[in-house]
């Protein structure tokens, strides 16, 4: 999704002498050279592949936002002033915390746990987050709390014939929902987690606060750059791991122009001197590119979609399946192309969750293009 409005840049201050804590370097142990993910005992049957039990593995923890998503089916965006009527609208569970959340639950083996830790309000909206969610025990809701004096966060999402859509998000209890210091229960799943995965749909303190407790553990980070426009705070920055925007947002948080792929490796750059060891940018058509700092850098085209539907959730899915690809200790290159065909597959889908495959769906379509 472009964003329409450009913030200020990050700022940094001599950015050359800056001393940050030691750092995670993301390299998993290596697979062999073809992709070998096998699928979910608990989502086909043995007789369709081979199939091999995981080793007991960490879970993966998403601190993050759950949002109620009012979906409105448009012809196009209105002008300034100008009312319009929807071809059809409708509610779906989403935001982009839930979103990872369930997504990782999709595609993980059955017996590797996802966590999320989140706020809803007791309304309507909360229960149907709560609902969906826990559907098949896919997401472990036990630090899913419920925020009595805020409502849900939720987000109004316009979708447009050719699957593109424009966002308008009401953090609730995403951003008003939380104490000022997270419950010791919060803070051990994310001291037990094999990979923490946080966005920029809650606040940037809480945020702040499980990355500092996660680098304690030596827990890797994901950082998602979408949600709040906001520069990102320096001390954040400096204890992530993996940073991963999309084009418009590294643009509009480096304050740098990304309309080229050299352009992009440079602001890319900039954000190493933040901190942050590997940069992960979705490029939307043009794939994927992993850059880590003192290496070649990565790039994985997209996997075409048979059609584009709605690219809602597309990025959420992208982060997911590449944190689950890591987390089972698949090299880089893997985790890129494993994380390019769940979001080839949840394109084809309209809406968030709905979209978002089955881990056997994106092993069979990686086994056809091989």
């Amino acid at each position: 999704m472009k964003a329409a409005v450009l913030n200020p840049p990050l700022s940094l201050s001599n950015p050359s002498s800056t001393t940050f804590p030691t750092r995670h370097t993301i390299r998993p142990t290596r697979s062999p050279s073809h992709i070998s993910f096998s699928i979910n005992p608990t989502t086909t049957s043995a007789a369709s592949a081979s199939i091999s039990s995981s080793p007991t593995l960490k879970p993966i923890v998403i601190v993050g936002s759950a949002n109620a998503d009012i979906y409105v089916e448009i012809d196009r965006l209105p002008l300034e002033g100008e009312t319009i009527s929807a071809r059809s609208g409708r509610t779906l569970p989403g935001g982009k915390g839930a979103n990872q959340a369930f997504c990782s639950g999709r595609l993980s083996l059955s017996d590797h746990a996802t966590y999320l830790v989140g706020r809803v309000g007791s309304d309507a909206h909360g229960r149907l987050l709560e609902d969906s969610l826990g559907e098949g025990n896919a997401v472990r809701l036990d630090r899913l709390t419920r925020a009595d004096s805020v409502p849900t966060g939720h987000a109004v999402v316009m979708l447009q014939p050719d699957g593109q859509n424009s966002i308008i998000i009401v953090g609730g209890a995403n951003m008003n929902g939380w104490d000022d210091k997270l419950s010791e229960e919060d803070l051990d799943v994310v001291r037990g987690a094999g990979m923490l995965l946080l966005q920029r749909e809650i606040p940037d303190w809480v945020n702040l606060q499980v990355a500092q407790v996660a680098k304690d553990a030596g827990v890797p980070v994901i950082m998602d750059a979408g949600g709040m426009d906001a520069p990102i705070p320096s001390e954040l920055m400096s204890l992530i791991d993996v940073f991963s925007p999309n084009e418009t947002e590294l643009a509009r948080l480096t304050g740098m122009p990304t309309d080229t792929f050299e352009q992009i490796s440079q602001a890319a750059t900039t954000c190493h001197k933040l901190g942050v060891k590997q940069v992960l940018v979705k490029l939307g058509s043009q794939g994927s590119a992993l850059f880590i700092e003192g290496e070649d850098t990565i790039r994985q085209p997209i996997i075409p979609a048979s059609e584009v539907v709605d690219t809602t959730g597309a990025g959420d899915t992208f982060t997911a399946a590449f944190a689950v690809a890591f987390v089972e200790g698949k090299t880089n290159a893997e985790c890129l192309r494993f994380a390019a065909a769940a979001a080839s597959l949840c394109v084809q889908v309209k809406g968030a969750m709905p979209s978002m495959p089955h881990r056997n769906s994106v092993v069979n379509l990686l086994q056809t293009i091989q």
